[in-house]
Parts: C-alpha cells; structure tokens; sequence
C-alpha cells in the first residue's frame, strides 16, 4: 500500500487524493515529530505562568476573556470538542472526512499548532486503520474552521461519538478504537482547539473537486469535437493562430484538444443535399473552446489557491518559529470559498453549453440531416427526446448551485465571529454540480455518439470509433429503436466518471492537455 509522509511544509494535492480515495498510509516524518516536540515544549512554558493565553488557559471565541486555572484545561479541551461537536443532517462522505483528518493532521506536522506528537500520530494511526468518524452535512461556517465537522473527528480520537470501521459498520469511536489497539487521546492545553481550528474539509473537497474537473473538462472538449462532427461541423475555427491571437491559457488547450480528437475526420465541413453551405455553426460549438477554456483557467486560479492552503499552517493561536504564539485571523476561509464558488460558476457554464449542442445534435430543424431526437422510426419512436429533459434539468440545477455561498455571512458568537465565510456550503454544493455536470456531459456523449453512428458513408475521426468503441463495450448501446434508456444512460455517467473518454482517446491522440 502506498504511504503518504507528512513533514513540516505541507502537502501535495495527489497525497490529498491518495489518502481520502485510495486508502494511502499515513505516516510522520522526523522532522514532523521533532517540530511537534519543539512547539509542545513552548505551549508547556506559557501553561506554567501565570497569564492568561488564549487556547492555553483562556475560554473560547466570545468566552476568551475567563482565566482557566490548571485543575479544568483538560476539562476545558475535552469540552470544547464535545460542544462543538454539534453537527446535523445526513452523513458527509468518507472521501470528504479522511481528506478532512488528513489535512488537520498536515497542519499539526507542521509544529505550528502546539499539540503533543501523540496526538497526531493518534490521528495517523485512525487514518491508517480505516476508521472514518461520522461527520454530518451542517455545522460549519468556514471561519475559525470548519468547526463542527473537524470536532466529530476530535470526538473520535477521544474515543467518544461514532465512526465508520474498515467494514463499512458504524460503531461507537471507542470500541473501534479498542478493535484496534489505538489508545483514546487524553487532551491537554490547546490541543482541542488545535484540532478544530481549520479550512480543512472545504479545502479538502476543493483539492478533489479539481482532480475531478480536470477529467471533466477533457471529457467536455472529447464531446464537443464529437457534437461538431455528428453536425458536419467546421474545425477550421480550432486552428492554432485563431487562439494565438486572444492568448488564453485554457481556451487554446481547449482547441488544441478538439482538434486533436478530430484529426482524420471524414465527417466535417459537410453539407447535405439541398442545404445551403453554412457561414458559420453555432456559438455552442463554435465557441466550444472559448468556454471551456475560461473554464480551464479558473481551474488554474483554483489550484494555485489550493496550493497556496496545502503549504499553509491554519490554526489559532499559534507557535511562531521565535518561540511566540500569537493569535491571528488565518482560518478564515475566504480564499478556499472564493474559488469553490468560481469552480461552481464555470462548471454551470460548461454544462449549459454541452446541453445546447445536445438540444441541436436532436432537432431536425437545426441538425443538418440527422433524423428527429435520433430516432429509429420518429413518432413510433422518441429517441432521446427525454435524455435532454433530463440534462435541462441537470443544468437547471447547475445555475441554481452557481449562486455563491461566499457571498453570504450569518454573525456567530455572541458577535466575535461577525464575518464568515460560508466556504463549506460553497464546498458541498460544488460537489453536488460536479456530479450533475458528470451527467450533462454523460448525455452529450451519448448523444454525439449516436448522431456521428448514423452519418452513413461518413468515417468519424479515429479517436471518435475509439470513444464509440470503449462506450460499447462498456454497455452503452447505439443506435436502435426505443428502448428502457435510464440504464443506458447510468452506463454512461459512470463511464464518465470513471475517466473512460479521455483513456479511450488518448491512445489516439496522445495526452490531451
């Protein structure tokens, strides 16, 4: 099994991945472990004086100003978990809590935080033995972290609350714990707090929402160059010096990889008989890459803010390389919800457009020959008339989830948390676009297909029969009369979900960027 090593600067969006999806081993590094030592012996210093220090020997938030004597800090530690340990509604996915515990655990390696090294490697060893605390949808605000969320997993390292085992059986924390031979944390000054006081589980849904997207906006270029070729359109508009002329980052990689998909093509630039030759196609597939590529650079904006988090150390209070500890106003989580937010807005957009080009590849007025819905024997027959329902609904959603979280700001606290950010709302409703937009573009895909299939005497680009083929054989059928069509149409989500349009081209194409 793979291992994932933390040390002091921070981590990697593949380890994130690695960790939360592929049940990666986590272990500390020396250095870690020296670091954690180091800052534990400072916050030991400022316990034994006499003044008050926040999260040493201080109350919380609006209750920092009461004077914590020595005979209640362990009291106090264990109560701020189980007090804010209030979450509500249904469970969060295991991916999103391991991504969560993973990415606290990062912020404690780094020796900014003044936990005990027991602590984290408590925290490694829950992660190593599949112990996955149950953390609900509601409770975070996204400023002084994601609080409740982060607490459910503080619970579980106390032994206390319930988690999901390796088995997939939720237990109480304790006897999983016990199950595994990992002893309950007994905490100590500020280590509650450092367990709760951080961007984790939005930045966490961030760094796999951008592994996701990244699949999906090659899947999305893939299906407009197909869409293109089902409607005889033009790839002339794809060429080089076209997009070197309005020099966007994404957008020329967005053409260079249509053009790439529709290199050999036998079907574009064709008109049928009778028609007119056409000036122009159609903004949703002429300006396919425009789209996606503004897309794409947001995606790049995202992922240097994501970057920028993983080699952060979020905390409050906390332990300056001098030897300081300082309060700040780092865990708030205004960046990290901006660009979730952002992501949300351009995945609405492509899944507006792939649902444009889907509505034409059907319609008989606008689709240059094809028959009406891409049906067998129309009339008798609806084809796919119901598949874009389908995806109009999808998208209708999408528009609703593009309205930023980050924009609102409820106060908390008795007025001491008057601005936040609301990045863990932008996080999870990313996650729900996400897997809509799988759908948009699982549905183009079997659109396009199906058109590109019943251009007869036309030969589609080689990449184009190698996506049909890889979609067959994994049970999609083609072209036929009316038949039970949501299975078909499951079979396609998961093998876009699943990656399989950019593995089945890229041995056509090479790499699409």
């Amino acid at each position: 099994m793979q291992t994932v090593v933390l040390g002091t600067s921070g981590t990697t969006p593949q380890d994130v991945v690695d960790v939360a999806r592929h049940g990666a081993r986590v272990e500390l590094s020396t250095e870690a472990v020296q670091a954690l030592a180091a800052a534990r012996e400072v916050v030991d210093a400022l316990a034994a004086k006499p003044e008050p220090v926040y999260g040493v020997s201080t109350g919380f938030g609006a209750l920092a100003t009461r004077h914590i004597g020595h005979e209640l800090r362990a009291q106090l530690q264990r109560n701020i978990v189980r007090s804010h340990a209030a979450g509500m509604g249904p469970r969060v996915e295991r991916e999103v809590v391991r991504a969560l515990m993973f990415l606290r655990l990062k912020t404690l390696a780094s020796g900014r935080t003044g936990v005990r090294p027991e602590v984290a490697r408590t925290m490694a060893d829950v992660l190593n033995a599949g112990i996955t605390p149950v953390v609900h949808e509601y409770g975070s605000l996204g400023c002084s972290g994601d609080l409740a969320p982060l607490s459910h997993c503080a619970l579980a390292l106390m032994g206390e609350g319930d988690a999901e085992g390796p088995d997939g059986q939720v237990r109480p924390a304790g006897e999983l714990l016990a199950a595994h031979g990992i002893a309950p944390v007994e905490l100590r000054e500020k280590e509650g707090l450092a367990l709760l006081n951080g961007t984790d589980g939005m930045l966490g849904m961030l760094v796999m929402a951008l592994a996701d997207l990244d699949t999906l906006y090659k899947s999305a270029d893939v299906t407009a160059a197909l869409s293109l070729e089902a409607l005889l359109g033009t790839e002339k508009v794809l060429e080089p010096e076209l997009h070197a002329i309005r020099p966007h980052p994404g957008q020329a990689a967005s053409a260079a990889n249509m053009l790439a998909v529709l290199k050999g093509s036998g079907l574009t630039g064709h008109f049928q008989a009778g028609e007119a030759p056409r000036v122009q196609d159609a903004y949703s597939i002429r300006c396919a890459p425009q789209v996606a590529g503004a897309g794409r650079d947001t995606l790049a904006h995202a992922r240097l803010v994501a970057e920028r988090e993983l080699a952060a150390a979020v905390d409050n209070p906390v332990v300056l390389p001098n030897g300081e500890v300082r309060s700040n106003g780092n865990f708030h989580g205004a960046p990290v919800a901006y660009v979730l937010d952002f992501l949300a807005i351009a995945a609405a957009d492509l899944g507006s457009i792939a649902e444009r080009r889907t509505d034409r590849l059907l319609d008989k007025n606008r689709s240059h020959g094809l028959p009406p819905f891409l049906a067998e024997d129309a009339g008798v027959d609806s084809g796919l008339m119901i598949a874009q329902y389908t995806q109009a609904a999808l998208v209708s959603e999408m528009k609703r989830l593009a309205v930023p979280a980050s924009a609102d700001s409820i106060p908390s606290s008795a007025m001491q948390e008057d601005h936040v950010s609301m990045g863990w709302s932008a996080a999870r409703k990313l996650r729900t676009a996400i897997g809509n937009l799988t759908r948009i573009i699982a549905v183009e895909l079997y659109a396009a297909t199906r058109g590109v299939e019943l251009r007869a005497g036309l030969t589609p680009a080689p990449a184009s029969r190698a996506v049909i083929t890889a979609l067959r054989e994994a049970g999609v059928q083609g072209p036929g009369p009316d038949r039970f069509l949501a299975p078909d149409l499951a079979a396609a989500d998961a093998f876009v979900r699943g990656g399989g349009v950019v593995a089945a081209v890229e041995p056509v194409t090479g790499p699409l960027a």
